[in-house]
Parts: structure tokens; C-alpha cells; sequence
């Protein structure tokens, strides 16, 4: 019994030993179908992320999937991706896993300090299992979210690292292994060849933009289209090209280094429109150096002063001269609102070249100016030969005639003394005539010296020196051709008056002047911050001058408060083509 029952349990001992070891086997067999299983699954995902990264052509789209992507591959909490600029900065940073309000907390994106900057330095993949021990790290600004475990890996475009992807805050407190670097490795290196496909487009489609651009801009130039219109849509066209918030083109004025914004497209554009821009600012060193200038913050900018930037805040900006570098017709500026993007250099270089095309735009109107001058010239100078072969010979000859006439009629004193009475007439007449081609001989002879413009640009410097600033000076229309020189002489008089006005009553520290000629009106706005008219006050001989010029003219002159405070002037007067 007892031997019967030690063999049975020996026997079953025997028996379970191997089922107990099977179990063992069948369970490391099946860890290790998980983990084959997960290595698929993850497999999948990493060729779903290929995919889905590569099926766009938007740089935009691609970047933002890359780091959604990346999140999801290594199962991390947070997500970036740091596009590098210049000097190894970070010039764009897309963020996922925070939100909105978060970033508005933080504040400024990275610029690439700390353990950032590190791999910015070093591109190389970084594995931490907490970054806040490393030596290279810098901490987090206020209202940042609590941040541990790191990943990164740089991506290469063509060799050269585009950016540089960071992860961080692994799912369940675990730290990021071997497997997650070589699965972001792998990403990064699928990323770089869909970011160049995106660029590679990118230039495409402005390429051709530019081609479309460029044909529509000739096209309207050989069809007839004023200058002023061409480049109203040169400047509209450019800013949709850039993706830029404000664009404007300034041209010299007379030899003096100063510009005057001669089209303008975008935010701010009616108050920069006709602005003067002295010597001081980015635009007047352009034109002086035919350089192209960049600038991160242009209304901060300490290389320049005043201008456009003075009156619209405004951020990343671009200078192109227009022309060659010994003959710089005008200058570009493409700008964006503060803390926007910079504008990328395959920007730059293709608003660069297509800037040839205004400065085609403006050596046509230059020429259309000079032909329209040239055959007003040319019609003078006809009516003057027609007046002095045709005319006066004429007039001459008839008063010869009656002269002539005088001795058969002396006998009749009544007759006689009418004769005469013509002769003198005719006399007087040859004599005006004379004056009259004179007269425009000279006329013209004073416009060839100095253009209205340039007259305004004198007139509002020599007033500087009593008002002790310089006024900001806005010129819209072809003033130089399509004002008369006498009503140019009515509008200096009546400004050079109004800026005497300030300075001596206003008390004044800033003056916008502001001078259109637009349809059959020719229009001058002085505005003033100043304290405005005391009612007290009821001799104003100053501005009975005003009115009676303005009368003389058949025009208008009114004043009125400027909000907040100070005071304008306005002055207004017909202009007709007869008077041309």
C-alpha cells in the first residue's frame, strides 16, 4: 500500500515537473508575440506616419503633421518642432499637446537656450531621462508646464539641418528607450525628404507666380495703363506673393536722397501713402548703398529712423532697390506686423528679381512723363512759331496797311482818328502776342528747373527751423505734371503761410502735411497737435490770406479741430486740363 502509494505519487510529480515548464515556455512565448505584435503595430504607425507627412505639398501642413507624428510614435505628452534661422536661432516653433492659453501664459517662443540650444549645436539624437538635471539646462518661464523625460533628433534637408525635432514626458512616467530614439530617428530622416518635396513645390508655385506676375505687369504697361495704377497693383501683387502685411514703393525726389511712397498696399497703407522719407531712414540708405537690407523689427531698428515704420508698427521687414546699383529708380519694403514670421530667403531673392519688373514699371511712366511734357513743349513751341510767322505778320501787315491809308483820308478827321485808333489797337496786340510766347518760353524754362515736388520738399525743411521738427510730408498724384505753375505758386504761398501759423500760435510738436492732386482738384491738410484756435482771437489776417487765394481760384478753405487735439487746415482748388 504504502509502495503503491509512493509509486503513484512519484509518478504524478514526475508528470507535473513538465507541464509546470511548459506553462514557463508558453508564457515567454507569448511576451514575446507582444512584443513582436507591438513592434508591428508600431511598424505601422511609423509607415502611416511616412505617409501621411508625404501625401501634402503645404509646408505648413507637413511640419504640423511631423510633430503630431512624432508625439504619437513615441507616445510623448508634448511635442515641438524648432525651425532654425540665422546664427543658429530658432525662427518658427510648432507646439503640440499645449494649448492656446498655455502659450499665451508662456509668452515668446524659444530662441534656442538650454538644452534646446544644445542640440541646436550638437545634431545629434538626445535621450534624458530628466532634463531638468542636466547641466546645460536653463528652466522653464513662468506659466510652463511641468517637463521631465526628453527626446530629440535633429532633421536634415540636402545635409543641412532644417530644424530639430524635441519630445518630451513619455506616457506613464517611463523614460524614452532605444526603440523610441530609432523610431524617431527613422521619422526625422522621412521628414527631411517631405519637407524638401514642400519647398521644392513651394518655389514652384511662386516661380510661376512670379511668371503670371511678371506677364500681367508688362501687359499692362504696353496696353496703356497709367503708371500709377500699374504700380498700385505691382505693390498688391508683391504682398500676396511674400505673404506680407504692409508693401510700399518709394521713389526719389530731386537729388537730395529722400523718397516719397508712391503706392502702398496693405495695413496702414492710406496713412503712408505720399509719405516723405528723409535721409535718415532704412528706405533713403537703400537708395544711397542699391543694397538689399533685412531686418527682424524694422520700427525698432536702430539703423533707421522715421518713415512708414514710424507710423505702422511693424516687425520682420525686407529693403530691394529697384534698378541697378548706379541707378536705383525706387526702393521696396515688404514688412509684416510685429512678431511675425521672417520672411525666408527664397522670398527675398524672388521679390528681388521680380522687382526688375517695376523698375521697368517706372522707367516707363518716367519716359510717359517726359513724351507728355515733350509734346506740351512741342505744341508750344508751335503755337509760339505759328503766333510770330502767322499772326503777328499778319497784324503787322494789316497795320501797315491802314497806316498806309492814313495820308488819303486826312481830309476826314473823324475817319482818320478811327484809322488810327486800329493801328494802335493792332500795335498793342503784336505786343501781347509777344508776351504771351515770351511768357511761356519762361514758363517753361522754370518747370524744366524745379518740380513742384521738390518744391514742397524745400518748403517743408526751411519750416522745420522755426517749428524746430521737420513736418511729415505726404505728396499723392503727378504734382510736377498736372499742376499749373500758377496755382504751384498759390499752394507753396498758402503752406509756407499755414506752417508760419503753427509755429507761431499752435505750439505745435508734430504737423502732417498732406498734398493730392486727384481728378480736377488740387488739395493741401495741414494738420497740427497743437492747442487748437482760441476763440478769443478775431484777427486772423493769415487766414483772410488763405481764403482770398483760395477765392481767387474759385476753391475753398476751411479749418477745423483735429482729434484729439490741434487743429486743420484745408485748402482746396479746382484744377482743369485747359489749364495745363
Amino acid at each position: 500500500m504504502n509502495e503503491q502509494t509512493h509509486g503513484t505519487g512519484g509518478a504524478g510529480a514526475a508528470g507535473a515537473y513538465p507541464q509546470l515548464r511548459l506553462d514557463t515556455l508558453l508564457e515567454g512565448l507569448q511576451e514575446q508575440i507582444q512584443e513582436v505584435r507591438a513592434a508591428r503595430d508600431r511598424m505601422h504607425t511609423l509607415l502611416d506616419a511616412v505617409l501621411s507627412i508625404g501625401s501634402d505639398l503645404d509646408l505648413e501642413v507637413v511640419l504640423h503633421r511631423i510633430v503630431q507624428s512624432a508625439v504619437t510614435l513615441v507616445d510623448a505628452q508634448y511635442g515641438a518642432l524648432g525651425v532654425l534661422g540665422d546664427e543658429g536661432t530658432i525662427r518658427q516653433f510648432l507646439t503640440v499637446g499645449i494649448d492656446e492659453e498655455a502659450i499665451a501664459r508662456i509668452g515668446h517662443y524659444p530662441r534656442g537656450e538650454g538644452i534646446l540650444g544644445l542640440l541646436i549645436r550638437d545634431p545629434a539624437p538626445l535621450r534624458l531621462p530628466d532634463l531638468s538635471e542636466h547641466p546645460a539646462s536653463v528652466g522653464f518661464p513662468s506659466g510652463h508646464p511641468p517637463m521631465s523625460s526628453f527626446l530629440g533628433a535633429p532633421i536634415r534637408v540636402r545635409e543641412q539641418v532644417f530644424g530639430n525635432l524635441y519630445l518630451t514626458n513619455k506616457q506613464g512616467g517611463a523614460e524614452f528607450d532605444a526603440d523610441d530614439e530609432a523610431v524617431l530617428r527613422t521619422l526625422a530622416a522621412a521628414a527631411g525628404v517631405a519637407i524638401d518635396n514642400a519647398r521644392l513645390y513651394d518655389d514652384a508655385r511662386r516661380r510661376q507666380r512670379w511668371l503670371a506676375a511678371s506677364n500681367e505687369l508688362t501687359r499692362s504697361l504696353l496696353s496703356g495703363e497709367s503708371p500709377a495704377a500699374a504700380l498700385d497693383s505691382f505693390t498688391a501683387t508683391v504682398r500676396d506673393m511674400a505673404g506680407a502685411d504692409l508693401v510700399t514703393l518709394a521713389v526719389p525726389v530731386g537729388d537730395s536722397g529722400e523718397l516719397v511712397i508712391e503706392a502702398a498696399c496693405g495695413t496702414g497703407a492710406q496713412d503712408v501713402h505720399g509719405l516723405l522719407l528723409p535721409t535718415t531712414t532704412l528706405a533713403s540708405k537703400v537708395l544711397a548703398s542699391g543694397e538689399t537690407v533685412t531686418s527682424e523689427a524694422v520700427s525698432t531698428d536702430p539703423r533707421g529712423q522715421g518713415g512708414s515704420a514710424a507710423l505702422v508698427e511693424l516687425g520682420p521687414a525686407f529693403f530691394v532697390p529697384l534698378g541697378t546699383r548706379e541707378n536705383v529708380r525706387g526702393v521696396l519694403q515688404v514688412a509684416r506686423v510685429p512678431d511675425g514670421p521672417k520672411f525666408p530667403d527664397a522670398v527675398i531673392d524672388m521679390i528681388n528679381g521680380f522687382s526688375n519688373q517695376a523698375a521697368l514699371a517706372l522707367e516707363v511712366a518716367e519716359r510717359r512723363r517726359d513724351a507728355e511734357h515733350m509734346l506740351v513743349l512741342s505744341d508750344r513751341d508751335r503755337i509760339a512759331r505759328d503766333l510770330h510767322d502767322l499772326v503777328i505778320q499778319r497784324l503787322f501787315a494789316g497795320a501797315l496797311s491802314l497806316q498806309s491809308t492814313l495820308g488819303r483820308v486826312a481830309d476826314r478827321p473823324q475817319a482818320s482818328e478811327r484809322i488810327q485808333r486800329v493801328v494802335d489797337d493792332l500795335d498793342d496786340t503784336i505786343k501781347v502776342i509777344r508776351s504771351t510766347i515770351y511768357a511761356l518760353r519762361e514758363h517753361d524754362q522754370k518747370r524744366r528747373g524745379s518740380g513742384l515736388r521738390a518744391r514742397l520738399v524745400t518748403a517743408t525743411e526751411r519750416a522745420a527751423e522755426t517749428l524746430g521738427f521737420t513736418p511729415a510730408l505726404r505728396m499723392t498724384g503727378l504734382l510736377d505734371t498736372d499742376v499749373p505753375a500758377d496755382y504751384a505758386d498759390h499752394l507753396l504761398a498758402v503752406l509756407g503761410e499755414t506752417l508760419s501759423n503753427v509755429a507761431r500760435h499752435a505750439r505745435a510738436t508734430a504737423v502732417d502735411v498732406n498734398v493730392e492732386v486727384s481728378g480736377t482738384t488740387l488739395r493741401l491738410r495741414v494738420s497740427d497737435n497743437g492747442r487748437g484756435i482760441d476763440p478769443a482771437v478775431t484777427r486772423r489776417s493769415g487766414l483772410a490770406n488763405l481764403d482770398r487765394r483760395a477765392d481767387e481760384l474759385g476753391g475753398t478753405c476751411s479749418l477745423s479741430p483735429n482729434e484729439p487735439r490741434g487743429t486743420t487746415v484745408e485748402w482746396a482748388v479746382p484744377i482743369s486740363r485747359a489749364g495745363r
